[in-house]
C-alpha cells in the first residue's frame, strides 16, 4: 500500500475505527475537473458574454463559487495543464512552453521540459493511493509514449496522447491513437462526454476521480453546421462592427468583438456537453457527493489563428502575459461547502485545485508536492485568505505574437518584464483592469519592489532565461 495513502487512513479515521468498519464514516466525494481548452475569462455568460449562450456553465456557477479573478499558469496550454497535475508552477519544473514550442526572435527560447516529469506525484497518483478510480478524457499534451495519462495515474484514458489539437478535427474520424472513431460525423466534444458516462457507469463502489479535459475550443475552428446558421442570424441582429480586428497589440491584430459563429457554436457543444456531466451526475445521484472544479488553460485566443474570440475588457490574449492571455474562467460547486451563487474576487491560479482534491478528499495537504497551490477550501467557505503574490514566466515567442517575458502580481498591483530589452510596465488592476495606463514611469518605488520580488522568485525557482540569438 502506497505511504501516502497509509498516512491518509491514520489521519482521517478515528482512533479505535477503520474506514472498513466503521459505517458512520461518509463516503468521501467523487471529484470532477473540467478543464477547457482557450476558453477566455469573458467567454461565459456568467462572466459577461451576451453573444456566447453557456446556460449549463453559468448554471453551474448559480449552484457554487464564480471567481472572478482566476489565472491560469502560464498564458499557453501544456504548461498549465502541468501545474493542475502537480500543484506547481511552470517556472519550477521547466515545463514553461507549449510541448512542441521552438520560436526563435531576437533572443534564443530558455531550454524547456517537454513532458510532465515522471518524478512527479500527480493529482491522480494521489487520489489512486487513497483509493479512488481515476479516469482522463480528452486533451492530454503532457508528453507523448511513456508520458501519457496511464504512465501519470490515470486507470483509464480515452483521448489523451501527445497532440494539442485534435488530429482529424472535431468530427469523426478523429485519428486519435487513444480513442476509436465513431460513426462519420460524429462530434469530438460530445463523444468525450460519452466516454466519461460511460466510464462512470462501470465503476464499482467507490469515489472517482473524473479529469474531463476538452479539446474544445482550441482551433481548428469547426461547429455544427445548425450551430454556426444561429449564431450568424444573431451576428445579423446586433450593430455592424466594420472591422471586428482593430484592435493592435505590437504588430498583431486584435479582435474587439464576439461575434465568430463558428467559435460560438464551439462554444455551445462544450457548454451543452458541461450540462450532460451535470445532469449525469444527478441521474445517477451523485451529485451531493461530488465537487465539480471547471477552468480553462489559459486565456482567449483573439491575436492570431483566426483570432475566433475578444477578451474586452482585459488586455491581449492567449500567449501574452496581460490578463486576456491569464485570467480564466474558474467554478467550483462544493456540495455543503460552497454558498449557491457565490462570487470570490481573491485571486487564485491552477496550481491551487490539487490542494483543493485533496482537502475535498479528505486527504492531508502535500506542502512538498504543491508547493505553488494552496487549497481553496476556506474561501469557497465563505472565508478569507492571506494575499499572496502570483508568479508568471514565460521565456518564450509564442505563435500569438508575444516576446519572452515574465509577471508578478501582488494586491491590485500588476508588473510584466519584457527579457528583449529589459523593459517593465506597471499597472494597477483596482482602477485599469484593462492595462491600458503605464504607470512605470510614476511608480518607481513599486517598480523596484515588484521587479525585486520577481527577480527573487526566479531565482528560488531556478526559472530558465532566454540567452542572446548571435
Amino acid at each position: 500500500m502506497h505511504p501516502f495513502f497509509l498516512l491518509s487512513l491514520v489521519l482521517a479515521t478515528p482512533i479505535g475505527a477503520t474506514p472498513q468498519a466503521d459505517a458512520s464514516l461518509a463516503a468521501p466525494p467523487n471529484i470532477v475537473l473540467l478543464v477547457a481548452d482557450d476558453l477566455g475569462w469573458r467567454d461565459l455568460g456568467c462572466s459577461g458574454s451576451t453573444f456566447y449562450e453557456t446556460p449549463n456553465i453559468d448554471r453551474l456557477a448559480g449552484e457554487g463559487m464564480l471567481f472572478s479573478a482566476a489565472y491560469a499558469a502560464c498564458p499557453v496550454c501544456s504548461p498549465t495543464r502541468v501545474a493542475l497535475m502537480t500543484g506547481k508552477a511552470p517556472a519550477r519544473l521547466d515545463t514553461t512552453d507549449w510541448f512542441g514550442g521552438r520560436r526563435k526572435g531576437l533572443l534564443l527560447p530558455a531550454p524547456y521540459v517537454d513532458r510532465l516529469p515522471a518524478e512527479e506525484f500527480t493529482l491522480a497518483e494521489a487520489l489512486g493511493a487513497a483509493g479512488y478510480s481515476t479516469g482522463f478524457f480528452g486533451k492530454w499534451h503532457m508528453g507523448g509514449k511513456g508520458s501519457y495519462p496511464e504512465d501519470h495515474g490515470f486507470d483509464h484514458n480515452r483521448g489523451g496522447h501527445e497532440r494539442g489539437s485534435p488530429p482529424g478535427g472535431y468530427f469523426s474520424p478523429y485519428r486519435n491513437p487513444k480513442l476509436t472513431d465513431g460513426p462519420e460525423g460524429e462530434q469530438l466534444t460530445e463523444r468525450l462526454t460519452t466516454e466519461a458516462l460511460s466510464w462512470m457507469d462501470s465503476l464499482e463502489d467507490g469515489p472517482f476521480l473524473l479529469v474531463l479535459s476538452y479539446y474544445a475550443v482550441h482551433t481548428p475552428l469547426q461547429t455544427k453546421p445548425e450551430y454556426r446558421e444561429h449564431y450568424r442570424q444573431k451576428r445579423a441582429t446586433l450593430p455592424e462592427v466594420k472591422d471586428p480586428l482593430a484592435g493592435r497589440e505590437r504588430e498583431r491584430r486584435v479582435r474587439i468583438v464576439q461575434n465568430h459563429a463558428v467559435y460560438a457554436g464551439m462554444v455551445q457543444s462544450l457548454d451543452e456537453s458541461v450540462g450532460r456531466v451535470l445532469e449525469g451526475l444527478a441521474e445517477r445521484g451523485l451529485a451531493e457527493n461530488t465537487v465539480v472544479m471547471f477552468t480553462s488553460d489559459n486565456g482567449g485566443l483573439s491575436t492570431s489563428e483566426g483570432h475566433p474570440t475578444s477578451n474586452l475588457p482585459l488586455r491581449g490574449g492567449k500567449g501574452w502575459l496581460y490578463e486576456g492571455g491569464v485570467r480564466v474562467p474558474a467554478i467550483v460547486r462544493w456540495p455543503g461547502v460552497t454558498e449557491p451563487g457565490s462570487e470570490c474576487s481573491t485571486p487564485i491560479w491552477s496550481a491551487d485545485f490539487y490542494p483543493t482534491a485533496l482537502q475535498a478528499a479528505r486527504l492531508p495537504l502535500q506542502p512538498e508536492q504543491h508547493v505553488d497551490g494552496r487549497s481553496l477550501k476556506k474561501l469557497l467557505a465563505g472565508g478569507e485568505q492571506s494575499q499572496r503574490a502570483l508568479f508568471w514566466h514565460y521565456p518564450h515567442y509564442g505563435n500569438q505574437g508575444a516576446a519572452p517575458s515574465g509577471s508578478v502580481r501582488d494586491g491590485n498591483w500588476k508588473l510584466i518584464e519584457w527579457f528583449e530589452d529589459d523593459s517593465v510596465e506597471l499597472f494597477d488592476l483596482a482602477r485599469d483592469p484593462g492595462e491600458q495606463e503605464d504607470l512605470a514611469a510614476t511608480e518607481p518605488k513599486q517598480v523596484a519592489r515588484l521587479r525585486g520580488m520577481l527577480h527573487s522568485w526566479r531565482k528560488s525557482t531556478d526559472a530558465k532565461m532566454p540567452s542572446p540569438n548571435r
